[in-house]
Protein backbone atom coordinates (compact mmCIF):
# COMPACT_ATOMS: atom_id res chain seq x y z
CA UNK A 1 0.00 0.00 0.00
CA UNK A 2 2.91 2.33 0.67
CA UNK A 3 4.41 1.71 -2.61
CA UNK A 4 1.29 2.30 -4.47
CA UNK A 5 0.68 5.56 -2.46
CA UNK A 6 4.06 7.19 -2.94
CA UNK A 7 3.84 5.93 -6.81
CA UNK A 8 0.53 8.28 -6.64
CA UNK A 9 2.45 11.15 -5.75
CA UNK A 10 2.93 13.28 -8.06
CA UNK A 11 6.56 14.36 -9.22
CA UNK A 12 5.67 18.04 -9.08
CA UNK A 13 4.30 17.72 -5.33
CA UNK A 14 7.25 17.55 -2.76
CA UNK A 15 5.00 18.29 -0.14
CA UNK A 16 3.14 15.60 -0.90
CA UNK A 17 6.63 13.20 -1.19
CA UNK A 18 7.68 14.02 2.31
CA UNK A 19 4.01 13.84 3.72
CA UNK A 20 4.21 9.95 2.43
CA UNK A 21 8.25 9.86 3.93
CA UNK A 22 7.16 11.13 7.17
CA UNK A 23 4.04 8.88 7.57
CA UNK A 24 6.41 5.43 6.64
CA UNK A 25 8.88 6.51 9.02
CA UNK A 26 5.58 6.58 11.66
CA UNK A 27 4.87 3.05 10.23
CA UNK A 28 8.48 2.27 10.75
CA UNK A 29 8.65 3.67 13.83
CA UNK A 30 6.17 1.62 15.23
CA UNK A 31 7.68 -1.93 13.34
CA UNK A 32 10.54 -0.64 16.04
CA UNK A 33 8.21 -1.17 18.87
CA UNK A 34 6.74 -4.26 17.44
CA UNK A 35 9.83 -5.60 16.49
CA UNK A 36 11.00 -5.25 19.94
CA UNK A 37 8.18 -6.69 21.77
CA UNK A 38 8.49 -10.03 19.53
CA UNK A 39 12.51 -10.30 20.31
CA UNK A 40 11.60 -10.22 23.90
CA UNK A 41 8.49 -12.75 23.35
CA UNK A 42 11.04 -14.61 21.37
CA UNK A 43 14.34 -14.85 24.63
CA UNK A 44 11.19 -15.78 26.79
CA UNK A 45 9.84 -18.78 24.77
CA UNK A 46 13.57 -19.96 24.06
CA UNK A 47 13.93 -20.40 27.86
CA UNK A 48 10.72 -21.64 28.17
CA UNK A 49 11.74 -23.98 25.81
CA UNK A 50 14.72 -24.83 26.98
CA UNK A 51 12.92 -26.02 30.56
CA UNK A 52 10.78 -27.48 28.38
CA UNK A 53 13.33 -29.99 26.99
CA UNK A 54 15.48 -30.29 30.29
CA UNK A 55 12.22 -31.64 31.94
CA UNK A 56 11.77 -33.94 29.24
CA UNK A 57 14.81 -35.11 29.00
CA UNK A 58 14.53 -35.97 32.91
CA UNK A 59 11.33 -37.53 32.77
CA UNK A 60 12.77 -39.94 29.25
CA UNK A 61 15.84 -41.20 31.74
CA UNK A 62 13.67 -41.60 34.46
CA UNK A 63 10.95 -44.17 32.10
CA UNK A 64 14.07 -45.85 31.23
CA UNK A 65 15.98 -46.62 34.39
CA UNK A 66 11.98 -47.86 35.65
CA UNK A 67 11.63 -49.80 32.39
CA UNK A 68 15.49 -51.50 33.42
CA UNK A 69 14.44 -52.16 37.01
CA UNK A 70 10.92 -54.04 35.76
CA UNK A 71 13.04 -55.70 33.18
CA UNK A 72 15.52 -56.89 36.43
CA UNK A 73 12.28 -57.02 38.59
CA UNK A 74 10.48 -59.59 36.14
CA UNK A 75 14.04 -61.58 36.00
CA UNK A 76 13.86 -61.76 39.24
CA UNK A 77 10.27 -63.43 39.69
CA UNK A 78 11.33 -65.88 37.23
CA UNK A 79 14.38 -66.94 39.00
CA UNK A 80 12.31 -67.14 42.50
CA UNK A 81 9.54 -69.43 40.51
CA UNK A 82 12.21 -72.19 39.47
CA UNK A 83 13.91 -71.95 43.00
CA UNK A 84 10.07 -72.22 44.63
CA UNK A 85 9.51 -75.35 42.29
CA UNK A 86 12.72 -76.55 43.03
CA UNK A 87 12.21 -76.35 46.79
CA UNK A 88 8.59 -78.10 46.15
CA UNK A 89 10.38 -81.22 44.61
CA UNK A 90 13.21 -81.23 46.91
CA UNK A 91 10.54 -82.02 49.75
CA UNK A 92 8.49 -84.20 47.99
CA UNK A 93 11.65 -86.23 46.90
CA UNK A 94 12.40 -86.42 51.06
CA UNK A 95 9.23 -87.31 51.96
CA UNK A 96 8.75 -90.10 49.22
CA UNK A 97 11.98 -91.24 50.73
CA UNK A 98 10.95 -91.01 54.37
CA UNK A 99 7.57 -91.97 53.83
CA UNK A 100 7.75 -94.83 51.79
CA UNK A 101 4.45 -96.73 51.08
CA UNK A 102 2.56 -93.69 53.48
CA UNK A 103 4.33 -95.40 56.93
CA UNK A 104 7.30 -93.89 57.74
CA UNK A 105 7.43 -93.94 61.67
CA UNK A 106 9.76 -92.03 63.76
CA UNK A 107 9.58 -95.04 66.28
CA UNK A 108 11.50 -97.24 63.53
CA UNK A 109 14.01 -95.30 63.15
CA UNK A 110 14.41 -95.15 67.11
CA UNK A 111 14.11 -99.37 67.01
CA UNK A 112 16.39 -99.46 64.36
CA UNK A 113 19.52 -96.85 65.69
CA UNK A 114 22.88 -99.11 67.06
CA UNK A 115 23.08 -96.99 69.78
CA UNK A 116 20.91 -93.98 71.46
CA UNK A 117 23.23 -91.45 69.81
CA UNK A 118 22.18 -92.75 66.14
CA UNK A 119 18.87 -92.60 67.08
CA UNK A 120 18.58 -89.00 68.37
CA UNK A 121 20.69 -87.97 65.50
CA UNK A 122 18.16 -89.95 62.68
CA UNK A 123 15.43 -88.06 64.75
CA UNK A 124 16.81 -84.98 64.56
CA UNK A 125 18.15 -84.84 60.79
CA UNK A 126 14.22 -85.98 59.89
CA UNK A 127 13.16 -82.88 62.05
CA UNK A 128 15.70 -80.49 60.74
CA UNK A 129 15.08 -81.54 57.34
CA UNK A 130 11.63 -80.85 57.61
CA UNK A 131 11.89 -77.43 58.82
CA UNK A 132 14.57 -76.51 56.03
CA UNK A 133 12.57 -77.41 53.12
CA UNK A 134 9.55 -75.32 54.77
CA UNK A 135 11.97 -72.27 55.56
CA UNK A 136 12.81 -72.52 52.07
CA UNK A 137 9.63 -72.65 50.45
CA UNK A 138 8.09 -69.91 52.82
CA UNK A 139 11.12 -67.56 52.15
CA UNK A 140 10.80 -67.92 48.67
CA UNK A 141 7.05 -67.42 48.29
CA UNK A 142 7.17 -64.37 50.62
CA UNK A 143 10.17 -63.11 48.14
CA UNK A 144 8.34 -63.90 45.21
CA UNK A 145 5.40 -61.85 47.07
CA UNK A 146 7.21 -58.90 47.40
CA UNK A 147 9.06 -58.74 43.83
CA UNK A 148 4.95 -58.79 42.81
CA UNK A 149 4.58 -55.77 44.54
CA UNK A 150 7.17 -54.06 43.30
CA UNK A 151 6.07 -54.78 39.87
CA UNK A 152 3.15 -53.40 40.78
CA UNK A 153 4.59 -50.30 41.80
CA UNK A 154 6.83 -49.79 39.07
CA UNK A 155 4.38 -50.44 36.88
CA UNK A 156 1.92 -47.55 38.01
CA UNK A 157 5.25 -45.41 38.36
CA UNK A 158 6.07 -45.78 35.16
CA UNK A 159 2.37 -45.03 34.15
CA UNK A 160 2.67 -41.54 35.65
CA UNK A 161 5.82 -41.19 33.78
CA UNK A 162 4.00 -41.55 30.44
CA UNK A 163 1.74 -39.13 31.62
CA UNK A 164 3.94 -36.95 32.64
CA UNK A 165 5.87 -36.81 29.54
CA UNK A 166 3.21 -36.99 27.07
CA UNK A 167 1.99 -33.54 28.48
CA UNK A 168 6.10 -32.13 28.66
CA UNK A 169 6.38 -33.34 24.55
CA UNK A 170 2.82 -31.31 24.21
CA UNK A 171 3.84 -28.08 26.05
CA UNK A 172 7.37 -28.44 24.23
CA UNK A 173 5.58 -28.21 21.11
CA UNK A 174 2.78 -25.53 22.06
CA UNK A 175 6.21 -23.80 22.68
CA UNK A 176 7.77 -24.71 19.14
CA UNK A 177 4.80 -23.45 16.96
CA UNK A 178 4.81 -20.68 19.63
CA UNK A 179 8.28 -19.73 18.63
CA UNK A 180 8.11 -20.02 15.03
CA UNK A 181 4.77 -17.82 14.65
CA UNK A 182 7.13 -14.97 16.41
CA UNK A 183 10.15 -15.54 14.42
CA UNK A 184 7.95 -15.36 11.51
CA UNK A 185 5.94 -12.27 12.46
CA UNK A 186 9.59 -10.81 13.37
CA UNK A 187 10.61 -11.16 9.91
CA UNK A 188 7.74 -9.89 8.10
CA UNK A 189 8.02 -7.06 10.40
CA UNK A 190 11.51 -6.68 8.87
CA UNK A 191 10.75 -6.97 5.75
CA UNK A 192 8.16 -4.57 6.24
CA UNK A 193 10.56 -1.98 7.94
CA UNK A 194 12.80 -2.71 4.52
CA UNK A 195 10.43 -2.04 1.91
CA UNK A 196 9.68 1.43 3.75
CA UNK A 197 13.40 2.46 3.99
CA UNK A 198 13.94 1.84 0.72
CA UNK A 199 10.75 3.69 -0.88
CA UNK A 200 11.52 6.70 1.98
CA UNK A 201 14.95 6.47 0.19
CA UNK A 202 13.36 6.94 -3.02
CA UNK A 203 10.87 9.41 -1.82
CA UNK A 204 13.27 12.08 -0.60
CA UNK A 205 15.14 12.01 -3.60
CA UNK A 206 12.06 12.68 -5.93
CA UNK A 207 11.14 15.33 -3.33
CA UNK A 208 14.22 16.92 -3.75
CA UNK A 209 14.77 16.52 -6.84
CA UNK A 210 10.84 18.14 -7.73
CA UNK A 211 11.99 21.41 -5.44
CA UNK A 212 15.02 21.60 -7.73
CA UNK A 213 12.86 21.45 -10.69
CA UNK A 214 10.09 23.65 -9.38
CA UNK A 215 12.77 26.35 -8.46
CA UNK A 216 14.04 26.28 -12.11
CA UNK A 217 10.99 27.07 -13.23
CA UNK A 218 9.86 29.31 -11.05
CA UNK A 219 13.67 30.96 -12.08
CA UNK A 220 12.73 30.94 -15.98
CA UNK A 221 9.07 31.96 -15.56
CA UNK A 222 10.75 35.03 -14.04
CA UNK A 223 13.61 35.92 -15.52
CA UNK A 224 12.42 38.67 -17.76
CA UNK A 225 11.13 38.93 -21.25
CA UNK A 226 14.33 38.22 -23.45
CA UNK A 227 14.13 36.75 -26.64
CA UNK A 228 11.10 33.90 -26.91
CA UNK A 229 13.84 31.07 -28.32
CA UNK A 230 16.10 31.46 -25.25
CA UNK A 231 16.13 28.61 -22.55
CA UNK A 232 14.98 31.23 -20.36
CA UNK A 233 12.13 32.83 -22.06
CA UNK A 234 8.36 32.24 -20.63
CA UNK A 235 6.88 29.48 -22.12
CA UNK A 236 4.68 29.44 -25.35
CA UNK A 237 0.97 30.34 -25.02
CA UNK A 238 -1.31 27.31 -25.23
CA UNK A 239 -2.70 26.83 -28.54
CA UNK A 240 -6.58 26.86 -28.90
CA UNK A 241 -8.46 23.84 -30.71
CA UNK A 242 -7.96 20.68 -30.77
CA UNK A 243 -4.64 18.88 -29.23
CA UNK A 244 -2.47 18.56 -32.23
CA UNK A 245 -2.42 15.36 -34.65
CA UNK A 246 0.72 12.83 -36.33
CA UNK A 247 2.81 15.13 -38.47
CA UNK A 248 2.73 18.16 -36.01
CA UNK A 249 5.90 20.33 -35.58
CA UNK A 250 5.59 22.29 -32.32
CA UNK A 251 7.92 24.51 -30.21
CA UNK A 252 7.34 24.03 -26.29
CA UNK A 253 9.61 24.48 -23.20
CA UNK A 254 11.29 20.93 -21.89
CA UNK A 255 12.41 20.17 -18.53
CA UNK A 256 14.33 17.20 -17.09
CA UNK A 257 13.04 15.31 -14.33
CA UNK A 258 14.27 11.87 -12.61
CA UNK A 259 11.58 10.85 -10.62
CA UNK A 260 11.15 7.24 -10.16
CA UNK A 261 8.10 5.55 -9.53
CA UNK A 262 4.46 4.69 -11.52
CA UNK A 263 3.70 7.47 -14.56
CA UNK A 264 -0.15 8.65 -14.98
CA UNK A 265 -0.83 6.26 -18.17
CA UNK A 266 0.09 3.21 -15.30
CA UNK A 267 3.43 2.48 -16.72
CA UNK A 268 6.60 2.78 -15.09
CA UNK A 269 9.24 5.34 -15.41
CA UNK A 270 12.29 5.16 -17.96
CA UNK A 271 14.08 6.54 -20.88
CA UNK A 272 11.43 8.18 -23.32
CA UNK A 273 8.82 8.69 -20.91
CA UNK A 274 7.89 12.16 -21.69
CA UNK A 275 4.81 14.19 -19.37
CA UNK A 276 2.65 16.39 -21.40
CA UNK A 277 -0.46 18.34 -20.99
CA UNK A 278 -2.64 16.15 -22.05
CA UNK A 279 -5.31 18.87 -23.83
CA UNK A 280 -2.62 19.59 -25.92
CA UNK A 281 -0.44 16.21 -26.53
CA UNK A 282 -2.71 13.48 -25.97
CA UNK A 283 -1.40 10.71 -24.08
CA UNK A 284 0.21 7.77 -26.17
CA UNK A 285 1.69 10.23 -28.42
CA UNK A 286 5.03 9.10 -29.58
CA UNK A 287 7.27 11.98 -30.48
CA UNK A 288 10.85 13.12 -31.48
CA UNK A 289 12.81 15.44 -29.35
CA UNK A 290 15.94 16.71 -30.61
CA UNK A 291 19.17 16.29 -28.19
CA UNK A 292 16.65 13.73 -26.26
CA UNK A 293 15.68 11.17 -28.91
CA UNK A 294 12.38 9.17 -29.55
CA UNK A 295 9.70 9.51 -26.72
CA UNK A 296 5.83 9.07 -26.03
CA UNK A 297 3.88 10.80 -24.23
CA UNK A 298 2.73 8.90 -21.20
CA UNK A 299 2.94 10.70 -17.80
CA UNK A 300 1.64 14.40 -16.89
CA UNK A 301 1.82 16.84 -14.21
CA UNK A 302 0.47 19.72 -12.19
CA UNK A 303 3.34 22.26 -13.89
CA UNK A 304 3.30 20.33 -17.33
CA UNK A 305 0.35 22.99 -18.71
CA UNK A 306 0.20 24.10 -22.25
CA UNK A 307 3.45 24.01 -24.86
CA UNK A 308 5.39 22.59 -21.69
CA UNK A 309 7.03 18.82 -21.60
CA UNK A 310 8.77 17.24 -18.92
CA UNK A 311 11.55 14.67 -20.06
CA UNK A 312 12.44 11.66 -17.69
CA UNK A 313 16.05 10.85 -17.32
CA UNK A 314 17.52 8.36 -15.31
CA UNK A 315 19.91 10.63 -12.78
CA UNK A 316 19.45 13.82 -10.88
CA UNK A 317 22.42 15.40 -12.61
CA UNK A 318 21.19 14.37 -15.99
CA UNK A 319 18.06 16.31 -15.54
CA UNK A 320 19.94 19.22 -14.31
CA UNK A 321 21.77 19.09 -16.88
CA UNK A 322 19.04 18.82 -19.51
CA UNK A 323 17.76 22.37 -17.13
CA UNK A 324 15.26 24.00 -19.37
CA UNK A 325 15.44 24.25 -23.28
CA UNK A 326 13.04 25.60 -25.68
CA UNK A 327 12.78 23.08 -28.77
CA UNK A 328 10.69 22.16 -31.30
CA UNK A 329 9.46 18.31 -31.15
CA UNK A 330 7.59 16.27 -34.18
CA UNK A 331 4.89 14.38 -33.16
CA UNK A 332 3.94 11.21 -34.69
Amino acid sequence: MALLASAGARADDPGMLRSQSDRLRSENAALADHARAAVLELYALESGLARAERRLATLRARSQQLAAQRDAARRNLQILRRALAQAEDQLGARLRTLYIDGDADPLAILLGARSLDEALTGLDNLGRLARQDKEIISDVKETRAGVRTALRTLAAEQARLARLTDEAEAARDALLAARSERAGYLAEVRRRQGLNTVQIGNLTEQAQAAEVQSHEIESGSSSGSGDSSSSSGPPPAVPTGAPAGPGTQMTVQSTGYALRGTTATGIPTSWGVVAVDPSVIPLGTRMTVPGYGEGVAADTGGAVKGLVIDLWFPTREQAVAWGRRTVTITLH
